[in-house]
């Protein structure tokens, strides 16, 4: 059973493409604003690698698109080398104030880490991960690499139509905060669709950056500001806090997924909740079934449920931790968790899986060059612009990350000074045979390893090419168990995007689902596959203003 709502008038492609897959040979970036993806490129050609690429795009991001990123926020990567032929993770998440603690907060009355203003901010971890990114395989240097961002950040930019949107829902709440209206308003209101942003500020904070290196952003005068503004505002981050920060080198984890190795980063994000979901799904016949029948959505459902409910408990800083990782993502263990699906009926709670535990907004960009180097990228604010917090004239929001720490007393996730915080975000990377295959990732909080599953099933199970894997209608399933400490008791909402046949919802209907309609959360992708004969496949998310391209 097929539709193609998506992509009605198109010659070729069917079903659900809406544009054909990008193709080039020498260098391909896809990223979530076209403005970004052509810095990519011009890095490239200029003689910078893939990485370089990333980490200028990032940068641009940015500033162009402020509602989903920023230095203010965290980043993690995969990235495949070709000089080695080996992949490298790398998590730039950074960690709560020191002088914070869960009593803090049970002292003076929450329940809950609020969403904004002071108490969520956490260490910015992005500065970090491009000097440490560029050091062990960078090419260019961080002056010219920079150098895109810097100038449109002095010189403005033409505002796109979704960040326009996010934007116009972000003031009203953000501008509360001090710093915010003064650097992100055009006279006390978003900037609108067309409209020319520059931001100055940002632009002399990059400078600082591409001119004295990493340890300006962590050590020296923006350091010193930051941690002012975060004291007088009622805040717990401290000079000290960003001083004694540092990302970390991990190694990858994956599972085989009918052949092919998928590759997620290891907790404190969720990644290895895609490689959970998948592994359940091995144990049914997807093809057999069709991508829009209620079997499949039903399964997929079910096996999200499963995966989450060990998101909820044990996914968390392994600093803090013994995380039993390799036990959650082993194929024994996948099927012992889907015996628990019914095939005939919604199930309204999943207890978390019993593992031996031995003695812890956002965008999404790829790039790869003409040597084989590949990356896969992800970086985040958390909500949509951050904290609200902006520290004077520098030109960014500081991340409200620590909301997603639990305050439920022996958490694995409960908060403490110096902890990561469970992460959201996640990058993805496919190898076949250990060699390259794809490199993608997929935007938007819990719908991000859901969002993963679906792509490699929509791929492998499906016969998708890169561009219609991302344009087929998704499946968000929310309301299952959270890291913070909320419980499933209902069997959550089954949100489907359109496109699926109405026979489809009425057959889940009658399992027990709960269907609802949500229009926009369904994630934002970005991939790039690598086929055999070298030639790169570009996509970009259809749903936003993304844009894959090469040369």
């Amino acid at each position: 059973m097929l539709t193609n709502l998506q992509a009605a008038d198109r010659v070729t492609g069917f079903p659900f493409a809406t544009r054909s897959p990008v193709l080039a040979t020498e260098g391909m970036a896809a990223t979530s604003q076209p403005l970004a993806t052509q810095v990519a490129l011009e890095v490239m050609r200029k003689g910078g690698n893939a990485i370089d690429a990333a980490i200028a795009a990032n940068a641009t991001l940015g500033l162009v698109e402020p509602t989903g990123n920023g230095i203010g926020g965290d980043l993690f990567a995969i990235v495949w080398d070709a000089k080695s032929k080996k992949l490298y993770g790398f998590n730039g998440s950074g960690r709560s104030p020191k002088s914070l603690s869960r009593q803090w907060f049970t002292d003076n009355g929450y329940e809950k880490i609020p969403s904004h203003g002071p108490l969520p901010v956490s260490v910015p971890g992005t500065v970090d991960g491009w000097f440490q990114l560029h050091q062990k395989f960078g090419n260019m240097p961080m002056k010219q690499v920079l150098q895109p961002a810097i100038s449109y950040a002095e010189k403005g930019f033409p505002v796109s139509q979704l960040i326009a949107y996010y934007w116009n829902r972000s003031v009203p709440l953000l501008s509360k905060y001090p710093g915010f209206t003064e650097q992100f308003t055009l006279d006390g209101k978003a900037p609108k669709e067309g409209d020319i942003w520059q931001n100055p500020h940002l632009a002399n904070t990059l400078k600082t950056i591409a001119d004295k290196g990493r340890d300006a952003f962590y050590q020296g005068q923006i350091a010193h500001t930051i941690a002012d503004y975060m004291q007088a505002n009622g805040g717990f981050l401290s000079y000290e806090d960003l001083a004694s920060h540092q990302g970390e080198w991990v190694e990858p984890v994956s599972t085989n997924y009918r052949g092919f190795d998928v590759w997620e980063l290891p907790p404190n994000g969720q990644g290895i909740a895609a490689l959970q979901i998948l592994n359940i799904l091995e144990q049914f016949d997807l093809a057999s079934m069709g991508h829009d029948s209620a079997e499949y959505v039903h399964v997929f459902t079910e096996a999200k449920k499963l995966a989450f409910e060990d998101r909820a408990k044990y996914y968390a800083d392994p600093a803090f931790n013994q995380l039993p990782v390799a036990e959650l993502i082993s194929k024994k263990y996948a099927k012992k968790r889907a015996i628990l699906i019914n095939p005939d009926k919604s199930g309204k709670h999943y207890p978390a899986g019993h593992v031996a535990l031995s003695h812890g907004d956002t965008i999404y960009l790829t790039t790869a060059d003409s040597e084989g180097n590949m990356v896969s990228l992800i970086q985040s604010n958390y909500r949509g612009m951050g904290s609200g917090m902006t520290p004077p004239g520098l030109g960014f929001i500081l991340q409200d990350r620590g909301e997603m720490f639990s305050l439920e007393a022996g958490h694995f996730n409960e908060f403490a000074g110096g902890k990561r915080p469970f992460h959201t975000i996640i990058p993805a990377f496919i190898t076949k045979d250990k060699q390259p295959w794809m490199s993608f990732g997929l935007m938007g909080g819990a719908m991000q390893p859901q969002g993963h599953a679906q792509i490699v099933v929509n791929m492998i199970d499906f016969g998708m090419d890169v561009q219609a894997a991302g344009d087929a209608p998704r499946i968000h399933h929310t309301g299952s168990s959270e890291p913070t400490g909320e419980q499933m008791t209902d069997g959550g909402i089954l949100n489907l995007e359109s496109g699926y046949p109405y026979e489809t919802i009425r057959a889940l209907m009658r399992k027990g689902h709960k269907i609802q309609f949500a229009n926009g959360p369904y994630g934002g992708y970005q991939a790039i596959m690598r086929a055999e004969n070298g030639v790169y496949w570009g996509a970009s998310e259809s749903r936003k203003d993304g844009h894959a391209a090469g040369y």
